[in-house]
């Protein structure tokens, strides 16, 4: 007798390959699409591969690697590292997007009770107790890319974002660039609060006063350019630029973005306002990601060590998986600065 496929459950639900794929790996889904699909299962003792394999040799040699936006570019590079310590292992890497929802994250998380993985690396953009209670339930080991609290009593490893904030505005501040403001993604996620809090310590730190700080919808190229305009709106755009005079129109001459893509956003706007970066408005960005270099002008950027968390994720991960008693680590990514063409 042939041994039970995804098709033959998705056959027996009424349902497609793609939704039965989706409640197998925890994924969100119906009430109604998830009963269905376990009572196919059940019916054809279908079992999938990853937990047929694991039940041989006691593991799949899949792990998985969790975050918000797969687009993000600093993502990317995130995701570069992990592979490349992982694969030297013998383990090969599934990527996938868990989007700017914590309950998302959460399902996630609990999915990896389906056995298509041997330990999972997330960073998740918003963190709740239902999301730390599945992390410590998680039947696979957990290393958090991000901030957790410390009682969670898992292995992470973060970036010093305030650090990195501080070095953005001393530099500027050498610059002779004093009248700074702040573009932020969302404050209730974990970079959105950790640069708010940095942003205005470094400012406070060094005895200056913001000129303004925008809230943008998130951490996305449009969010920025929305941002930049909502910033900006005190400016003449009729105005056409005439160095430092153009910025004293709108009492700004340098704005810190808390990552790449929204940086790039607010100079696309300044250039739609005639405004020069830097000689009008210098720009600072976070991540300092592939983008940083590809935009024009090159973007100055706080580098948060995103190669160096992935490559520290992925070795706690390789190691809780050999040893889960290990007491838990939380490592900590010191930032550099990266100077380019936005910043005079």
């Amino acid at each position: 007798m042939s041994r039970p496929t995804i098709a033959g459950v998705a056959r027996a639900a009424g349902v497609s390959v793609a939704s039965v794929s989706r409640v197998l790996n925890g994924l969100p889904a119906t009430g109604e699409m998830v009963e269905r699909v376990q009572r196919a299962v059940e019916e054809l003792g279908y079992v999938p591969d990853s937990r047929a394999r694991s039940l041989k040799v006691g593991r799949t040699f899949q792990l998985t690697l969790a975050v918000a936006d797969v687009g993000n570019p600093v993502y990317v590079t995130m995701m570069r590292a992990v592979e490349e310590v992982v694969s030297a292992a013998g383990y090969r890497l599934v990527v996938t997007t868990t989007g700017p929802d914590v309950v998302d994250e959460v399902a996630l998380v609990r999915g990896m009770a389906r056995g298509y993985a041997d330990g999972l690396v997330i960073s998740p953009l918003r963190v709740d107790d239902d999301l730390i209670k599945s992390i410590r339930e998680c039947d696979v080991p957990v290393v958090v890319a991000g901030n957790v609290p410390s009682s969670a009593g898992v292995d992470t490893v973060r970036a010093n974002s305030p650090k990195g904030m501080l070095l953005a505005v001393e530099h500027l501040l050498a610059k002779g660039r004093k009248r700074i403001a702040f573009v932020n993604g969302p404050v209730d996620t974990v970079p959105g609060t950790a640069r708010a809090k940095g942003f205005a310590d470094a400012m406070k730190a060094n005895g200056l006063r913001q000129v303004a700080e925008v809230e943008a919808a998130d951490f996305t190229f449009a969010a920025g350019r929305e941002a930049g305009v909502e910033l900006l709106s005190g400016l003449d755009s009729g105005v056409r630029s005439s160095g430092v005079e153009a910025a004293r129109v709108g009492r700004l001459d340098a704005v810190i973005a808390a990552n790449d893509l929204l940086a790039v956003g607010i100079m696309h706007e300044l250039a739609a306002r005639q405004l020069v970066v830097p000689d009008d408005v210098a720009v600072i960005g976070m991540d300092d990601s592939e983008l940083a270099e590809q935009c024009f002008p090159p973007l100055t950027s706080v580098n948060l060590g995103s190669a160096e968390r992935g490559r520290r994720a992925a070795e706690l991960l390789l190691a809780r998986i050999d040893d889960d008693t290990r007491t838990p680590r939380r490592i900590v990514v010191q930032p550099t600065l990266s100077v380019r063409k936005s910043t005079p």
